[in-house]
């Protein structure tokens, strides 16, 4: 099986410059980024480093990951975000489980151990959500092993299983959708136990009630179009027209 690393990027030079000598590149057959109009360095960085940089027409997480799939030539991808949250080291442990048959493979933050960025904070909120919208996740669909982490980024996807998905969530949407959609189709899901660590820039990622209220349409969506969903060439087309889906989202 060919593994393929996507770096996804939007403005992470400072993580990229402190990250990058730490990600195992021997550990993968194929490299390349997928930037969502970075401005600081960070697309001239990669290129340095000899990372083939490809661009988003449309802005979001989403859309990166329906680019990565497009470009990609390995069998699976793993999708890794520079900015200090996701440890590099993790890289080579997706490869055994995917040959093993897993259809994705989640690097978890929530079992006993792994690390979430918000465990030596009293108020825990954003764990908190993603574990409520797991446990939700877990008893409406998942009727086999249950899955601790259905909301994390740093996670490795089939193209078989890309294709059969066929995800057209948009922004941070675009994970929780897949796990949802996999337990529809009952396919094989695998963790292993991650630290996840604040992020270097000492930034902030997405918007807590902004994506709060996402991942609640997200999973109505779910909920109303049950297991018939567009397949992946229609789908693509349905977010270029704002049809469907696009509809639903802004009703």
């Amino acid at each position: 099986m060919k593994i393929t690393l996507v770096i996804l990027t939007l403005n992470e030079i400072v993580g990229l410059k402190e990250i990058f000598s730490k990600i195992p590149l021997k550990s993968v057959d194929e490299i390349i980024a997928v930037d969502g109009g970075s401005t600081d360095g960070t697309v001239e960085f990669l290129k340095e480093k000899k990372i083939p940089v490809h661009f988003q027409e449309i802005k979001g997480r989403g859309e990166a990951f329906r680019v990565a799939f497009k470009k990609a030539k390995g069998d699976a991808l793993i999708l890794f975000s520079p900015d200090g949250n996701e440890d590099p080291n993790d890289i080579p442990k997706f490869k055994p489980l995917l040959e093993a048959g897993n259809d994705i493979v989640i690097a978890t933050r929530m079992t006993k151990d792994a690390h979430n960025e918000e465990d030596e904070q009293f108020f825990k909120w954003r764990k908190w959500v993603n574990n409520a919208f797991t446990i939700l996740a877990n008893i409406i669909w998942n009727r086999s092993k249950y899955v601790t982490d259905t909301i994390n980024g740093f996670r490795a996807i089939t193209k078989k299983t890309w294709n059969e998905i066929a995800l057209d969530g948009p922004g941070y949407t675009i994970e929780f959708q897949g796990s949802i959609r996999a337990f529809k189709k009952k396919l094989k899901i695998a963790e292993f136990p991650t630290y996840e660590s604040c992020r270097i820039d000492n930034g902030f990622g997405s918007p807590s009630l902004g994506t709060g209220v996402a991942f609640l349409k997200i999973f109505f969506y779910e909920i109303w179009i049950g297991k018939k969903w567009l397949p992946l060439d229609r789908a693509e087309e349905d977010i270029k027209k704002k049809s469907l889906f696009r509809t639903f989202w802004n009703g």
